[in-house]
């Protein structure tokens, strides 16, 4: 049995067609780039000036024949308006994966498109769908290490893909003892480039089994009503919480924990251990923690979630959480 190499496999499947397509392309003088999969014209186009178009103003093109090629494809879409960019997603063979995006220059050639080839016949018996593309520019990727903060998480991603915008982190409501984060980025195809990155698994993120996906409007929803905004106070107790609201505190806390370990010697209660873990970081410094104490002689540990901002001289979310939660159980206790 006579095995082909690669090469003279792929370039043999579709020949005629793609013959097609380089006769085109000179005779036209359009330029196609293939990157990471998706072969592009444009983006911008020969000759265009000022800023890309505005959200709205691209369209997704399904149900291509695999073997239909831009030389049919952008005359087509070119007839309704100006086109700023087209790409056709590849297959390895050479071969297209059956859609594409064609980006137009305003708005009003987008739905012009739509109408005019939303279930147009390509060939015979072969109708394509046109429909607005959503554009979706945000990420979640479930199942990072609680040990992993938003900082050095942004400082990767921003190594290794274009476009971060903003990245967010939060418990994973989907895995045990884990974080999900929401990555958020400047347009569709940056997104799809970084998700394309992340999904190959050569970026180490902290996690054993780490998913990326688009972020889903219904866990986006979720997400969101986890989010209370901090109140200007130092810190605000989320309504969780198992302990008492506090009061707005005094600025001088470097003595609480010293407090509250020698109440625990006094009354032989045992050495107090905390467990602060941060779940979520907003951009504007506040950050969210769990945080559990455990003390020996008491029968249930004290345990609820809290907003902290660090400190101005030196101490961490952590210690901050920690004060916070040690001043509360002192309350309790009658000794505050």
């Amino acid at each position: 049995q006579c095995h082909l190499p690669p090469q003279t496999w792929t370039d043999s499947i579709n020949q005629a067609n793609k013959m097609a397509l380089l006769a085109w392309a000179k005779e036209s003088g359009i330029n196609l780039v293939q990157i990471n999969g998706q072969r592009r014209y444009g983006g911008p186009p020969p000759g265009w000036m000022g800023n890309p178009p505005p959200a709205g103003t691209e369209v997704f093109i399904g149900k291509l024949p695999q073997d239909v090629y831009e030389n049919v494809l952008i005359p087509l879409f070119q007839s309704v308006g100006k086109l700023y960019e087209f790409r056709l997603m590849m297959t390895f063979s050479g071969l297209n994966r059956g859609f594409a995006y064609a980006k137009y220059s305003n708005r009003r050639s987008a739905k012009e498109a739509i109408a005019a080839f939303n279930n147009f016949e390509v060939r015979q018996g072969c109708a394509i769908m046109v429909c607005k593309s959503t554009e979706k520019c945000e990420l979640s990727v479930d199942g990072l290490a609680t040990s992993v903060s938003r900082s050095e998480l942004e400082a990767t991603l921003r190594r290794v893909t274009e476009g971060v915008l903003s990245v967010m982190l939060y418990v994973s409501p989907c895995k045990k003892q884990a974080q999900l984060a929401v990555l958020k980025y400047s347009s569709h195809r940056a997104a799809a480039m970084a998700k394309k990155i992340l999904m190959e698994g050569n970026v180490r993120l902290g996690g054993l089994e780490v998913r990326v996906d688009w972020l889903k409007p219904d866990l986006k929803q979720k997400l969101q009503s986890y989010e209370k905004k901090p109140s200007p106070s130092r810190v605000q107790e989320d309504k969780c919480l198992r302990l008492p609201k506090q009061a707005p505190l005094s600025p001088v806390l470097h003595d609480v924990l010293d407090r509250l370990n020698t109440l625990c010697r006094r009354r032989h209660l045992g050495t107090p251990l905390f467990v602060t873990r941060c779940i979520q970081a907003n951009p504007n410094g506040w950050l969210r923690f769990w945080c559990q104490l455990v003390i020996p002689g008491c029968p249930t540990p004290f345990s609820g979630f809290t907003w902290v901002r660090q400190d101005g001289q030196g101490r961490s979310g952590h210690e901050e959480a920690k004060v916070m939660l040690a001043l509360q159980v002192l309350r309790m206790l009658g000794e505050s």
